[in-house]
């Protein structure tokens, strides 16, 4: 592209050269004064005088009016506020829509933060749509296997086209936001054969239940649900030969962390004590006393005589014990800062909301208030970039693409989100699909190749010229929708409006002139409304807009 690749690749790998400023534009071409004389009437004769006339003057000529010039093409320039409205929107949601900027505008940012974190409040009917495509969603563990055959992945594949199409069209985008967060903290993988039957109830009673709640409820639900007894092989695990796999990863990934000082002796103690859980043949979870190994425990300062057969309480003393352990405080308030700060948590602030969920009893959602209101929030704007599967979807929100309507199929209808969820997946992240326990890292330097790049550029086009998903899966805002009415005057004002519309702000420079530079024109060339970029190329302009880093960051 001539160079335009070094400032609208994919952030993470090239950063923008410049930073927003205010550009010059330059003035259309001032019009001549009019060289046409106005024809003078006669004039008329004085009357006669007697006495001695005086001499007639002549009149002094008036000067040419001064041409005005024509007003120069005023830059888009964001409302004050603006900034603030996308930084948050940036963070607490899979990406802003016009209809979502106005909402906050309107309101401000506080009040709906307080509604998203309040997210039983807020009426869903396009999510409640999604989650009526996708019953699968809703059912228990019994009406799963009663409804698919053994081992089929057709529940978890409605699982994670659904919570695609939730990310994308829910109101309650921050809650959305927060079922992500903790599907990576506890990571089940979706599809995985040993889940075949439970992993959308564990997304249904674990995640989605306590996302905005309790992380010590959360912590327990995940323990003793079968998809992460069956997953992390807790079921397998007996007195006689104790499974360690769900003893370390619930010391390493769940609650302290790999540094927290635990030894080898205590992990096998945390093993010791989940042994009893299993599953039955039914895939149910329970609890078999005889499978449960006695003795006295001890890990990271928890102990106990263990000394019953039926050892539940022990188990669930032992792990409400690390949900309020100090590091695991540190490190559940490392995460959030890492998902909405930066890629390297402010310690400070680490410190602050590690307090907070101390004293809130592992509370979630005073945790997330003070972060939002934290200086080092809002002073973290572009530090975050949008992993692969975040891209995807907040360019489908940004176009504006939507559900079919109701009058079509729900083959057809859900035809849409199967077509999104395959695009995620040569992305390198469809949701929930992340294979290792330790869910989708996010950070940066775990998304930069080649191909998620390409695939990235990819996305982008596709998605805007309604290549696929098509107008048969999905209501499509055509590429000239997003241009503006009427059409300015231009090129500059052209890409700065369509920046708007897309990214909801205008261009840094340096993209700004390569998109230009693309297309042969500078900012002040005239725009015809017989020109490509305005017809066949509005698609190009789109997607090149959206290949600036001013997309790719949140």
């Amino acid at each position: 592209m001539d160079g335009i690749s070094s400032v609208l690749a994919p952030p993470g790998l090239v950063a923008p050269t410049t930073v927003p400023g205010q550009r010059q534009t330059s003035s259309l071409p001032t019009s001549r004064a009019s060289t046409k004389k106005k024809k003078k009437k006669p004039a008329k004769k004085p009357p006669k005088k007697h006495g001695k006339k005086r001499p007639k003057k002549k009149p002094k000529p008036k000067p040419a009016p001064t041409p005005s010039p024509a007003p120069a093409p005023a830059p888009i320039v964001p409302p004050a506020d603006q900034a603030t409205v996308n930084h948050l929107l940036a963070r607490t949601t899979f990406g802003a829509t016009p209809e979502l900027v106005t909402q906050v505008r309107a309101v401000g940012w506080s009040q709906w933060l307080a509604s998203q974190l309040d997210h039983d409040s807020i009426a869903d009917p396009t999510g409640d749509t999604v989650r009526n495509l996708y019953p699968d969603m809703a059912a228990d563990i019994t009406a799963t296997r009663s409804a698919i055959r053994e081992f089929s992945w057709d529940s978890m594949f409605a699982l994670g086209q659904g919570t695609l199409g939730l990310a994308i069209w829910s109101r309650r985008q921050l809650f959305e936001v927060m079922v992500d967060f903790w599907s990576n903290h506890l990571n089940v993988t979706n599809p995985s054969d040993r889940v075949w039957d439970n992993r959308a109830d564990y997304d249904r009673t674990v995640t989605r239940k306590f996302a905005l709640d309790n992380f010590s409820d959360m912590l327990v639900a995940s323990a003793t649900h079968p998809a992460m007894l069956q997953y992390l092989n807790n079921a397998a695990s007996t007195k006689t030969a104790p499974n360690e796999n769900y003893g370390r990863e619930l010391l390493e990934l769940h609650t302290v962390g790999v540094d927290a000082g635990y030894t080898e002796g205590e992990v096998l103690n945390s093993a010791r004590i989940m042994t009893g859980w299993t599953t039955t043949n039914t895939g149910l979870a329970t609890y078999r006393t005889s499978r449960h190994w006695t003795g006295r425990v001890h890990v990271l300062g928890f102990t106990d005589s263990n000394g019953a057969p039926d050892g539940r309480s022990v188990a669930e003393a032992y792990l409400r014990y690390l949900a309020a352990h100090p590091q695991t405080a540190r490190r559940i308030a490392t995460k959030p800062c890492e998902r909405f700060v930066s890629d390297t948590a402010p310690n400070a602030l680490v410190e602050r909301l590690a307090s907070t969920y101390v004293r809130a009893g592992t509370a979630i959602r005073p945790v997330l208030t003070e972060l939002f209101h934290s200086d080092e929030f809002w002073a973290s704007s572009g530090k975050k970039v949008r992993r692969p599967y975040e891209d995807l979807v907040a360019t489908v929100r940004s176009l504006g693409h939507q559900l079919l309507p109701g009058s079509a199929s729900e083959r057809a209808r859900r035809k849409g989100m199967e077509s999104l969820y395959w695009m995620a997946q040569q992305m390198r992240q469809a949701p929930l699909a992340w294979t290792l326990p330790d869910g989708y890292p996010d950070v940066a330097s775990a998304w930069r190749a080649a191909d998620i790049a390409l695939a990235r550029l990819n996305t982008h086009r596709t998605l805007v010229e309604g290549w696929w998903p098509d107008d048969s899966e999905l209501a499509l805002m055509h590429p000239e929708q997003l241009l503006p009415t009427p059409l300015p005057a231009t090129y500059g004002q052209l890409v700065d409006a369509v920046s708007m519309r897309l990214v909801y702000d205008v261009l840094p420079n340096a993209p700004r002139a390569a998109i230009l530079r693309f297309f042969g024109k500078s900012a002040s060339s005239a725009l015809d409304p017989d020109d490509d970029v305005v017809g066949w190329r509005a698609g190009t302009l789109a997607a090149l807009i959206l290949d600036s880093p001013s997309h790719g960051r949140r």
